[in-house]
Formats: C-alpha cells, structure tokens, sequence
C-alpha cells in the first residue's frame, strides 16, 4: 500500500519514574520521552517514542521534531528513502545527538504506520515471526542489599540473567554487589555488569582482571564510549565478553568498533542505531562479524527487532514507556513476547497522557 506522510504530531512528557535508576553517573528520576504520531494522508497512524536521557535535552528535542515533521509532510512514508532524505539534509550538522533522535522517532512511527498499513505485527512485516525473545532484567538499584532485594523480585517473574550497574565506586564495592547477586541468583543465573563508561582504560583493565574470577557473562561501557582502541586494549586483556553498542550513533559507528576488534558483543539502541532501517543494516554487520546481537531499552520494538536478527542474544528488560502504553511489554518465563497486534505495539493510553496534559506535564 502506498502511504504518503500528511502530518507529524509531537508530544514531550518527563514521566516520574517509579522506582529511580542509579548509574556510575548518578540517579535518574525521571524518563524524559517525546511521543511521535505520524498521520498518512490515508489515514494510518504510525507511532513511536525516543528518550533524551536529561529534561534539559526534552523541549529542544520536541521543538526539532516539530520542525522536522513540517519538513517531511507530503514525502512518501518510505522508511529507507525518508531516512536517506534526512541523512542529506542532516549532514552538515552531523547524524548524532538530538538529530539522530529526530531521525529515529521519525523512522519508528513510519515502520509502525507500515505494519499497521498491512495488518501485521512489525516482526511479520520483516520477515519473521512473532516469538518469546529471552529478556535479562536491568537492575535499577547499584548498592549491595537494594540490588539483591531487587533481583529476588525479578527471579520470581522467570529472569534467569541479570544486570547491574557498577562504577563511580572502588572495586571493593562492584565485588559487593556481585557477590550480593550472585548469593541470592546461585550459578544457573548470568550475571553482566554495566559501567556506564566511568574507568579509564587502565582502571577498566585491573577491574577486568579481578572481575574475570567472578564468571560474569559480559561488562559493558568500561570506558569512553567512543573509545575504540581503549575497548580494544580491554578486550584483548579481559576474559570476560567485553558489550558495547549503546552509544553508537547508526550504522557507521559502530563498522568502526568492530574494525577495532573493540568489543565481543554488540548492544543495539533502536534510537541512536537509526530506527528500524539503522538496526537491519546494523544487524547485517553483527552477523558479518560473528558478535551476539543485544538491545538497549525501547523493549517493545526491540523485540520485534531481535526477532529478524541472525546473531541474537539478549533483550534489555528495563521498560520506560509502560506506564503510557495500552499495552506494556508482556514477560514470561524470562522472556518478552512479541506483540502480535498490527505495528510495532505503541499504543498510547490516551487517558494516561489526557491527566498529564491537565496536569501540565504534556508538552
């Protein structure tokens, strides 16, 4: 069916979260999301969301997504051929940060509005077929006791791998709350650590080198993001799988990781990767390359996404957007099952977002 884009309708929420996320960084609250709807002139509404991390980042997000929803009303809803108009359009200021997250919110709902336009689920639409995806639960709480009351809840749902962050502390203190974890989880759990990009490159090694006695499945960011000879330096010294992926901005990014030999997992964000277009070329590269394929957050459209991905791994269970959804990502038995509803499965709970927009909260 042919679709072309007639308007884009922007929303900015900054959703209280219910249970706080500590990081190497320090303590989000809150989850600052920007809700996209792209309307075709026949009719069909494609959805999706991005998350800009800090408020201070949310109203010039919303105000750029509005810009570019005015640009591209009247182009065909072609995902691949919008995305390539973008990128042209983008090249100067470059395809990272805030416009990469416009790129991607855009290419999200147009997939939506694809699958929605056919009358399948958005895996169906991408050649595969709807399947529990296995999920590890992403812990939100860094400190020993908290993290191991957590994971006691989140066994119980049917995890059997779990992640928590470290960093921003002595070694002493990431031993602790593994030791923790893995006292309360026993062998038959996988445990990964996420340092969120905290150490230098020599820290990051001699942490490495005690972690490695702890059997861990994978420790994730060590250092600079962007560091790719300094993951290479780790990974070459860790046994443990070094993971990265989130902070690779498309496609490109993350061909010159795994040039460097910088990492021996890969962790796919369905924002920062590009949208659905960025994550199937991104997805083509990991099974070039041999590297399990996992997903950072937006856990409903990663789980179609994983789905249709040769390599894949591990889903990120650590869900923002429930709260505003219909339908919040379903777990069992440690796994996130596929929705199988037409789309990607955002569908905003209109009446949640109608008490926020009275509240002031909408913007």
């Amino acid at each position: 069916m042919r679709l072309t884009i007639g308007s884009v309708a922007v929303r900015g929420v900054d959703l209280a979260l219910a249970r706080p996320v500590e990081t190497a960084s320090g303590v989000m609250t809150t989850a600052p999301l920007v809700l996209v709807d792209v309307r075709t002139a026949e009719g069909v509404v494609g959805r999706g969301y991005v998350r800009c991390y800090t408020p201070l980042a949310l109203d010039p997000l919303v105000r750029l997504l509005r810009n570019v929803g005015e640009l591209v009303a009247g182009w065909p809803a072609a995902p691949a051929e919008v995305a390539d108009r973008l990128q042209r359009q983008f090249r100067l200021v470059g395809p990272q940060g805030l416009t990469g997250m416009a790129m991607a919110g855009i290419d999200l709902a147009l997939w939506d509005a694809r699958a929605r336009a056919a009358g399948v689920p958005l895996v169906t639409l991408l050649g595969g077929q709807p399947r529990p995806i296995p999920a590890y639960a992403s812990l939100r709480s860094m400190a020993a006791p908290a993290a191991a009351a957590e994971a006691e809840e989140l066994l119980g749902r049917g995890f059997t791998a779990l992640k928590v962050k470290v960093g921003g502390r002595d070694l002493a203190a990431d031993l602790a709350v593994v030791d923790a974890l893995r006292a309360v989880a026993g062998d038959g759990v996988r445990l990964m650590v996420d340092y969120n990009q905290s150490l230098s490159v020599e820290e990051a090694i001699e942490r490495a080198r005690v972690l490695d006695g702890r059997g861990l499945h994978w420790i994730e960011e060590p250092t600079r993001a962007d560091d790719d000879a300094g993951h290479a330096r780790i990974a070459a010294a860790a046994e443990t799988p070094i993971q990265l992926g989130e902070n690779w901005w498309g496609p490109h990014d993350m061909a010159r990781s795994i040039a460097a030999g910088a990492s021996d997992h890969v962790m796919l964000d369905a924002v920062k990767i590009g949208g659905v277009t960025g994550w199937l070329q991104a997805a083509a590269l990991a099974r070039a390359a041999g590297l399990p394929a996992s997903s950072h957050t937006f856990p409903e459209v990663s789980a179609h996404l994983l789905a249709v991905t040769p390599t894949a791994h591990y889903l990120e269970y650590l869900d923002h957007a429930g709260p505003l959804l219909t339908e919040p990502v379903r777990v069992r038995d440690g796994h996130v099952l596929v929705s199988d509803r037409p789309g990607s499965g955002v569908e905003w709970d209109e009446g949640v977002l109608g008490r926020l927009a009275d509240r002031g909260e909408l913007r």
